[in-house]
């Protein structure tokens, strides 16, 4: 029989949670003043004071809460935080008449907490800095995890601190850092931050401004795909950028634990880890195949010409593995066999720990190796073939996890395009908007391509895309987890 839910710490929890929030509403107040833009501060401020209230009471509601956060408090904590931090998040704008209607808002922030990228936004130069940098720090804030950040910050609740990471972080590569969760939190956090400053310091370098590089290396960084221009980083048409955004796309798509390791110098590590090995593969392979399936070689006449190409080719496969989103072309007058790459791509996402979506490639190489031994148990039935990972045996029950992981994963895509084609829109849109949605990437196709925006779909296909998107960024279970009644009877 389940124990009692602790709601006093779950409120505690939730409180401080919404203290953090707090705090990152005061950056956009900054941009607004260095920009001038005055009138709307008041908003922002009118957030904070909602957030600090609310804040406020939770932690003086479980004030006298016994610790103890078990896997029902940490999914209640967990998805909870991420819709009310979407909710304070769009007041500023919806306020200030920015994107006046509410679901257009709460889109575009839950969007830039799940590093998804989709925007609703036609006129995103039009907009002013503090809306532009708002929705590039909710992609920060989000890529590396709201809990994460709070655990790094204010580690107040101690042990119970690691059943919420795995909440957010779920991932069958459990790698350890450190021993105590908080600290783990603050390697993490450290990485992060300067990942950020050296993107933003080398699009400084390869000719961005202060405040475009600033915006993209929170976006890049994050893996979330918000740009401060309607044409993403085409709109620059620097070669020098491209291969900055390329570089820490995919270096933000690499395990973080790993730079621990390089720090520690604990090279052997690295040279075992096998998701960093299929990691470069897979996007190698996608990029040639992408750049031999669109590519009219014939009309290609210089060097020049074959490395724009290739370019273009490795920009669109990181954009896609990585779940960033940015787009340099309109890859929608490609071929279709180039867009199937592309999907599959998304679907598979870069590694556990990192800020991409997708399923992850940890999970695709032991789903692909526990294939394979069944198929040689067909003619060898007496062998005993473990399946290894990283040179470590794993688990049957973790394999069913991953399956059962796996399988829900592509019952979401299928019912969630019916689901979409039902409300009107055409296949290629409603299945490439449930896969963009559900792995957090942002790019689509047919009306939803780089040239339009999410602006124009029907609000119950807004609201229900919003879901699929929280639903993919904590990884299903966090989420799916509330609506089985099971969890909620005592």
């Amino acid at each position: 029989m389940n124990r009692e839910l602790n709601i006093k710490l779950v409120l505690k929890v939730l409180g401080g949670l919404l203290l953090v929030e707090a705090i990152f509403l005061l950056t956009p107040i900054f941009i607004a003043l260095i920009y001038a833009e005055y009138s709307d501060v008041r908003y922002y401020l009118i957030a904070m004071a909602v957030a600090i209230a609310l804040g406020i009471a939770g932690l003086f509601a479980g004030k006298s809460a016994e610790e103890g956060v078990g896997k029902r408090e940490g999914a209640i904590i967990v998805t909870t935080t991420w819709v009310i931090y979407t909710i304070i998040g769009a007041l500023p704008f919806t306020l200030s008449g920015n994107i006046p209607d509410f679901t257009d808002a709460f889109f575009e922030i839950l969007s830039g907490f799940t590093t998804t990228g989709t925007t609703i936004l036609n006129n995103i130069e039009d907009m002013p800095n503090n809306v532009l940098f708002w929705r590039s720090m909710t992609h920060w804030m989000g890529g590396l995890g709201i809990i994460v950040i709070f655990l790094a910050l204010l580690p107040m609740i101690g042990g119970t601190g690691y059943q919420l990471f795995m909440s957010e972080t779920t991932t069958p590569a459990k790698e350890k850092i450190h021993p105590r969760i908080s600290e783990t939190a603050k390697i993490m956090l450290g990485v992060y931050v300067l990942l950020t400053v050296l993107c933003l310091v080398a699009l400084v370098i390869a000719g961005m401004d202060t405040f475009d590089a600033l915006n993209h290396a929170l976006s890049t960084v994050s893996t979330g795909g918000f740009s401060t221009k309607q044409l993403s980083i085409a709109y620059f048409n620097s070669p020098a950028i491209e291969y900055v955004v390329i570089f820490f796309m995919f270096f933000s798509g690499v395990n973080f634990t790993l730079y621990y390791f390089l720090i520690e110098l604990q090279v052997d590590k690295i040279k075992k880890n096998e998701e960093l090995k299929y990691y470069v593969l897979i996007l190698l392979g996608a990029t040639l195949i992408i750049l031999f399936s669109h590519i009219d070689f014939s009309k290609i006449s210089n060097w020049r010409e074959a490395e724009q190409s290739f370019r273009s080719s490795l920009f669109i496969a990181t954009s896609c593995i990585t779940s960033t989103g940015f787009a340099t072309e309109d890859f929608t007058l490609w071929n279709s066999f180039t867009w199937v790459v592309m999907l599959v791509l998304m679907i598979s996402g870069a590694s556990a720990y990192s800020t991409s979506g997708g399923i992850k490639i940890s999970r695709l190489v032991l789903l692909a190796k526990f294939c394979y031994y069944e198929f040689k148990k067909l003619i060898h039935p007496n062998a005993v073939m473990p399946v290894k990972f990283n040179g470590q045996v794993v688990r049957d029950d973790t394999m069913m996890r991953i399956l059962a992981f796996s399988m829900i994963y592509i019952f979401i895509i299928v019912i969630g395009s019916f689901v979409l084609g039902l409300t009107g829109l055409g296949f290629e849109e409603s299945l490439s908007g449930v896969i963009t949605c559900m792995a957090d990437v942002g790019l689509g196709l047919g009306d939803l391509g780089p040239s339009h925006s999410f602006s124009e779909i029907p609000v119950f296909s807004k609201w229900f895309l919003a879901f699929i998107m929280l639903v993919g960024r904590l990884e299903i279970y966090s989420v799916l987890l509330l609506f089985t009644p099971a969890f909620w009877k005592k």
